[in-house]
């Protein structure tokens, strides 16, 4: 009874508390002894899947200045003709051309030191997704598809995990197609192809016959197969058939609300993020369609796409504050990796993944600070360097996710969630 009494306490001091734990377990359980660690550990996931964490991830596809957006170097060289406005946290400046970010800044940390090794856009792309560089002999899932899979609500009908925009390559990996992202090409619309028409009798009759010829393939050796399609299909069914598919359409949406997030494609898919969280979905990822690859006139090309990303993401964080969402869902805004300090002859900005910059919201992140501190010409850190693994680890943090849990890749390999890397602390207060 004594190291059932020392792992309650361990669970507890995680977050699993006492009224919840005896919600989930009986009393003549308890009474007896009879649960074993495991077993607590799965009231513990249970917990955590009720609590409704979610993670939103704004993906800047190109690798975003960190000159132009949040560590500006007003009056260098490096800083180019970039000026850097003042922000509602006495003593934090961002780059001009941000001012709904900069209002919003006491709920935002900015990480200014974040530092890769990657500068090619498609191995840096993956290593921002996953964790992993990319490898030929595994497909690691996107961190959020693995967090899904850690806490998603078990009975959604909705998909667990949604990408907006133009999808990129990282999937669910090894995790298979029930935590592969849902793409949406046109948020504020419903999906494409999910009208079912009123006869639902005769749509259940097709179903059924799919599932016969299925199962003709399955006895010829096609088992495997059968059931990768059985499982997709079963997400589309239910897809179709939930009522929370509404969650997909803007119609009651205020006027006045959508204006703020903006009538642009990435807008209104940051209003779309909002309302899948709502709605239980685990993880959102939001893409940029506009290109943050910059070796050409960099200034004008940035201050185009944060006039569409700035309002968007201001009214996100804004949005999930007022609604009481803020404190479980954590909204991640980057990119693969920086630009040059040194201006090419183009006027732009090549590749620079020696240091970077993120931003960060919600889920028990501290807003109003900024964590590192790049050199004067911004051309190496000077303070507290944040690698990818310490960013995926503090991820995990925020959303109470256990980053060295393992998951099996196909051929029997044990593959952390996030191999390696410390929380930052100072992200947490």
């Amino acid at each position: 009874m004594s190291l059932f009494l020392h792992q309650r306490v361990e669970l507890s001091r995680r977050g699993l508390s006492r009224r919840s734990f005896m919600h989930h377990v009986s009393g003549a359980a308890v009474a007896a002894g009879t649960l074993n660690f495991r077993d607590l550990i799965s009231v513990q996931a249970e917990e955590l899947r009720r609590q409704g964490r979610a993670l939103i991830l704004l993906w800047m596809p190109g690798g975003p200045s960190q000159f132009e957006t949040f560590d500006p170097k007003p009056k260098t060289e490096s800083g180019g003709p970039t000026e850097a406005i003042s922000t509602s946290v006495a003593g934090i400046q961002i780059a001009q051309g941000w001012q709904h970010t900069a209002q919003a800044m006491h709920e935002i940390a900015l990480i200014r030191s974040m530092f890769n090794r990657e500068g090619e856009h498609q191995r840096a792309s993956y290593q921002l997704h996953t964790g992993y560089i990319p490898s030929s002999s595994v497909r690691y899932p996107n961190l959020g598809c693995a967090i899904a899979q850690e806490i998603a609500p078990a009975d959604l009908n909705l998909p667990v995990a949604v990408t907006i925009g133009p999808p990129q390559a990282q999937g669910a990996g090894f995790l298979g197609v029930d935590f592969d992202p849902f793409v949406v090409q046109n948020p504020g619309q419903l999906p494409q192809n999910v009208a079912r028409g009123p006869d639902t009798a005769r749509y259940d009759q097709r179903l059924g016959l799919l599932g016969r010829l299925e199962g003709d393939f399955a006895t010829r050796g096609g088992a495997a197969a059968v059931e990768r399609h059985k499982s997709l299909y079963a997400k589309a069914a239910n897809l179709v058939r939930t009522p929370d598919l509404k969650a997909f359409d803007f119609a009651d949406e205020p006027p006045d609300l959508r204006a703020k997030y903006g009538e642009t494609q990435f807008g209104r898919g940051c209003l779309l993020a909002r309302r899948l969280v709502e709605a239980g979905v685990t993880f959102v990822e939001v893409n940029s369609a506009t290109n943050w690859d910059t070796h050409q006139d960099n200034f004008n090309v940035v201050a185009r796409n944060a006039g569409i990303v700035d309002p968007a993401f201001a009214a996100l964080v804004t949005d999930l504050k007022q609604r009481g969402m803020l404190d479980r869902t954590l909204v991640l805004w980057m990119g693969e990796f920086g630009r040059t300090p040194r201006i090419n002859p183009n006027t732009g900005r090549d590749h620079y993944p020696r240091a970077f910059n993120i931003a960060l919201a919600g889920a028990g992140v501290r807003g109003g600070q900024v964590i590192g501190e790049t050199t004067p010409d911004g051309s190496a850190i000077k303070s507290a360097p944040v690698s990818v693994p310490d960013l995926f680890s503090s991820i995990c943090k925020a959303l109470q996710v256990n980053p060295a849990r393992e998951n099996l890749s196909p051929i029997g390999r044990p593959i952390k969630i996030v191999d390696g890397g410390t929380p930052v602390a100072a992200l947490f207060g």
